[in-house]
């Protein structure tokens, strides 16, 4: 890759919990002050990795590296037996390093701490950051009481067993908005191809549609606008490029309740010399 990156994701949610805070009860993760949603970075990686686990699960070059419920320790030793190296304590091994970005799609776009355990294969910091996304206005969570009609265990009483069995929260909709950057220099370190960032952006457009469930109602990718610098180093700090990005309601819309009720533009007018505007979605 010879050119950098600055993009701007937008994605929406409608009754459902797009990133639960399991310090407040899996309430949706908000800002305390201002009563704005957020989704985390980590939140968005592991959507992308899931599409990547799915759609790349026999193509070598490709695996993932954060896996639910993996040892990650026993991911490093499969650089170390591939390259039949022996662990030195405290030491990165030669070559490990450089096998594990060339093996974990997720280490050579997001990197990865290796250095723990036995089987140190360094650290690699990932030419592909995405920050917390925030929600354009305010989110208020809805509470709803789950019923249970039908018992679990024979060995207690069925009317003990049903009824009110929990709770769960949901956002009656919200949109949100999450900035994403691509550092070329990193990306050569790592061997972060073109090719892969092709899938990082079929991942942003279709990553919702392989992670559905209940509780996360209907999410839905709404556009990707993104920033490409003629060159490596850039031509305009990606701040002022974000500012180009402007999100209101339409007139007349107190309460927003789909992607509709805003208008989202760009002006294209002030875009510094150097650099093209990209619509992945």
């Amino acid at each position: 890759m010879n050119n950098r990156y600055d993009f701007v994701f937008l994605f929406d949610i409608k009754d459902g919990n797009p990133n639960g805070d399991p310090d407040a009860g899996n309430l949706p993760r908000l800002d305390a002050e201002s009563g704005h949603g957020l989704v985390t970075d980590v939140c968005l990686k592991r959507k992308i990795r899931n599409f990547v686990t799915l759609t790349k699960a026999e193509t070598a070059g490709f695996d993932i590296y954060v896996r639910e419920k993996a040892v990650l320790n026993l991911q490093q030793k499969r650089a170390y037996i591939a390259l039949e190296k022996k662990p030195e304590k405290g030491k990165e091994v030669e070559g490990t390093r450089d096998w594990m970005c060339k093996n974990f799609y997720d280490v050579r776009t997001f990197g990865a701490v290796m250095s723990t355990g036995e089987f140190n294969c360094g650290q690699v910091r990932g030419p592909v950051q995405i920050a917390f996304a925030r929600s354009i206005d305010r989110i208020f969570s809805a509470e709803h009481a789950l019923t249970v009609c039908a018992a679990r265990m024979e060995d207690k009483p069925v009317e003990a067993q049903i009824g009110i069995q929990g709770r769960k929260f949901t956002v009656p909709y919200a949109l949100y908005r999450a900035h994403g950057f691509i550092n070329p220099f990193l990306a050569k370190q790592t061997g972060f191809s073109d090719d892969d960032l092709a899938l990082l952006k079929a991942a942003l457009g279709q990553m919702f549609d392989f992670d559905r469930s209940a509780a996360r109602g209907l999410m839905s990718p709404r556009r990707v606008i993104a920033f490409k610098h003629a060159t490596a180093l850039g031509s305009a700090p990606a701040h002022k490029l974000f500012d180009l990005v402007k999100i209101e309601k339409k007139p007349g819309v107190e309460v927003p309740r789909s992607y509709e009720d805003y208008t989202v533009t760009l002006d294209t007018a002030a875009l510094p010399t150097g650099v093209t505007v990209e619509e992945w979605i």
